[in-house]
């Protein structure tokens, strides 16, 4: 990486749950962490009950931001299936929805998935048994290989640029560590951390845990952070969102 690059100022939240009601509440949210980044990301749970109708208030929230804004859905985003029309009202507002897809912004090249549950380590769930088990395990390799190709395709055009990616769910354990150990499988898995090592990710961030813990980093060392906003907001000092300098 060229040392003399101008830094990027990150700012990352997850689960902002934005509700109907909710008109007016994000305004003066938006604007500071405006003057305080250069790029916003927001890691899934956009809306609480995956309504269009959230989507919509939240489209309008946003014109207060004035920095890009990338984004990925999240579990609740999909609740009522209308997540094809989430994504669809938020990109229309200028958000760089990504679903495997990448993007390059303030030189920083950016890939993002929802991501998907299967465990970590030796619990993670086999390809075994019950067709349904089978989907379930499925679903997470498939959005494994989707962060993959999107992390691939900015190696391969912007190889001199640092690689974020941008999550739902979480890629390692260290970071929902403080959930019940019984739902770990549903918050999680480690299929997400492989790529990230592959094409050297410098951070990951994720939501999805709202009881976990900050920060942690995979096998090897790739640094990943939950930004689920309810975590950041019990922190011994509280954050509305958390800022890394790339």
């Amino acid at each position: 990486m060229d040392k003399k690059r101008k830094k990027t100022r990150i700012a990352a939240v997850g689960d902002i749950h934005v509700r109907e009601t909710d008109k007016g509440k994000w305004t003066d949210y938006f604007k500071d962490v405006s003057a305080d980044a250069d790029v916003l990301l927001i890691c899934g749970d956009l809306t609480d009950h995956g309504r269009a109708s959230e989507a919509e208030v939240l489209s309008q929230e946003l014109r207060a931001c004035s920095i890009p804004v990338v984004a990925v859905l999240g579990n609740h985003d999909y609740d009522q299936n209308e997540h094809t029309e989430i994504r669809k009202i938020l990109a229309e507002a200028g958000v760089n929805m990504l679903d495997g897809d990448m993007i390059v912004l303030e030189d920083v090249g950016f890939a993002g998935v929802k991501g998907f549950g299967g465990g970590f380590n030796r619990a993670m769930l086999a390809m075994f048994g019950e067709p349904m088990m089978k989907q379930f395990v499925q679903e997470a390799v498939d959005e494994s290989l989707k962060l993959d190709g999107a992390l691939s395709r900015l190696e391969t055009e912007h190889p001199d640029l640092p690689k974020i990616a941008v999550l739902h769910y979480a890629p390692i354990s260290a970071t929902i560590k403080g959930e019940p150990e019984a739902i770990y499988p549903f918050l999680g898995s480690s299929r997400l951390a492989e790529p990230l090592e592959r094409r050297q990710v410098l951070a990951a961030f994720h939501g999805h845990a709202h009881v976990g813990t900050l920060q942690g980093e995979t096998a090897k060392g790739v640094k990943v952070f939950n930004v689920a906003r309810p975590l950041l907001q019990k922190l011994d000092k509280p954050l509305p969102y958390y800022v890394l300098e790339v």
